[in-house]
């Protein structure tokens, strides 16, 4: 019989959301499971937003620089795909476009992983500037540009930046898939084809080989082995995220295991935990871990329980 997380379990989560989340990830909670608003989560979201238009000021939990950086605007597109707001009239959408377009931390392989100012600040150590690898995780610039496809106009000027960058994904692809089947490069491409796909772009970015780069990215990026669950990465989740992906197929029985998993694993009145560090920063940097540690377990919650409610895992609330 399939396991669900129960009522009361639910409830525990929900009660540690109360008392541990942000705002921000209160309100997205919220909006997915008590009929919250898209406004209380686009005026939670705006405090984070900067005047040049881009996100920083901790948004993304591992890293504290207050400047605007393209992979913590990044976080706030994915907060709004999270809620299904596109409206590129409103200031937070413009903003981004703003930013995006400006070509700050934009070199001609895409936007910057990390920037210089991130090493004033609190931060894990995947976050730390050095010039020569700022553009190796090509994956944020594709999740960017898939965010331009979905809202901006083809004619645009934004939008023709958007497509050189992934013509020069595609172009670094077909050099090499398997070494840069890593992180957030395959989440970044698998994100890329649900959105070329959702708006009829496939072909004209060379559909056949896309799709085929990303079933073997996630072949070599995935892990079916639940005894290694415990480790940073790799979790079914990240790459199939709900029935109607084009992944599912190919991995239905590590989705539910690990859905199984998530319902045996969480900790009694708690949520689940992270399954990383600051590593080397933790000494400098251990009081801040510690404080980002609790609003990332809160996000992850948010993410874990939409995954379940997805596959139907959720008891009739």
């Amino acid at each position: 019989m399939m396991q669900k997380l129960n009522k009361n379990d639910f409830n525990e989560v929900r009660q540690w959301i109360y008392r541990n989340a942000r705002h921000i990830e209160l309100t997205l909670w919220q909006y997915e499971f008590e009929n919250g608003s898209q406004e209380a989560v686009l005026n939670a979201l705006s405090f984070y937003q900067n005047e040049d238009g881009g996100f920083g000021n901790t948004l993304e939990p591992d890293s504290w620089n207050p400047d605007s950086t393209p992979y913590t605007t990044s976080i706030a597109i994915s907060m709004l795909k999270m809620i299904d707001f596109t409206d590129i009239k409103h200031p937070i959408v413009s903003g981004i476009l703003r930013f995006l377009d400006s070509g700050a931390y934009f070199t001609e392989n895409g936007w910057l992983w990390s920037i210089p100012t991130n090493n004033d600040y609190p931060h894990a150590p995947w976050w730390n500037y050095e010039s020569d690898d700022a553009t190796t995780e090509f994956g944020l610039s594709a999740e960017l540009a898939c965010f331009i496809f979905s809202v901006c106009k083809k004619d645009s000027a934004l939008y023709k930046k958007a497509s050189t960058v992934v013509q020069n994904i595609i172009n670094r692809l077909r050099q090499s898939i398997e070494c840069d089947a890593v992180g957030g490069n395959v989440s970044g491409i698998c994100m890329l084809v649900e959105t070329l796909e959702k708006l009829d772009l496939l072909d004209t970015f060379d559909a056949a080989f896309l799709l085929e780069a990303a079933k073997k990215m996630v072949a070599n990026a995935i892990v079916t082995d639940s005894s290694k669950w415990i480790q940073y990465g790799g979790y079914p989740h990240e790459y199939v995220q709900d029935p109607d992906s084009v992944y599912y197929s190919d991995y239905k029985d590590a989705v539910q295991q690990e859905l199984d998993y998530l319902i045996k694993t969480r900790p009694s009145q708690a949520v689940w935990g992270i399954t990383w560090t600051w590593f080397d920063n933790m000494e400098k940097y251990e009081k801040a871990f510690t404080i980002s540690e609790n609003w990332w377990r809160s996000f992850h919650a948010i993410w874990k329980i939409r995954f379940l409610k997805s596959f139907d895992r959720l008891e009739t609330m």
